[in-house]
């Protein structure tokens, strides 16, 4: 076996076995599923995108607001959504972005990271693929919140 197909064995056998399983744990939903847990107190929803894209399109009805992109990094992203679960990480969130991409990095980030209850609406607001999004859906929108 050459050298370049060995290291590269041993370094898919180190992602496969030490690598922690960060897609398996996360469940998605869709968008109606989120709203309607939403309505009914069974999950906090959190749109982590830029405030720009709140003030294009408003956020989900009752969506809480902590943008991914904090000045501190994933540091001060992890600090603000345990602030925004008032320390609890059992807290049932569903997080929603715009299409998905980066609620699926954030739910295995912060599952990562001790939360044990994360759902990805991975349709988004905007929608992916066949999928229509909260937007397409015509599921209810609050207005972003005010920047300071």
């Amino acid at each position: 076996m050459s050298k370049i197909l060995t290291r590269f064995l041993l370094a898919l056998l180190l992602v496969i076995f030490i690598a922690p399983p960060i897609w398996a744990e996360t469940t998605i939903i869709d968008a109606a599923t989120a709203h309607k847990m939403q309505q009914d107190g069974a999950v906090l929803l959190i749109d982590i995108r830029r405030p720009a894209e709140w003030q294009q399109t408003g956020i989900a009805q009752g969506a809480k607001t902590i943008t991914m992109h904090d000045p501190e990094g994933q540091t001060g992203f992890l600090a603000a959504m345990t602030a925004g679960v008032g320390g609890d990480k059992t807290t049932p969130i569903a997080l929603i972005c715009s299409s998905g991409v980066r609620s699926t990095w954030a739910s295995a980030f912060l599952t990562q990271n001790g939360f044990t209850q994360v759902m990805n609406i991975k349709e988004g607001m905007l929608g992916r693929g066949p999928l229509p999004g909260w937007i397409k859906q015509k599921l209810p929108l609050d207005p972003a919140p005010t920047q300071n």
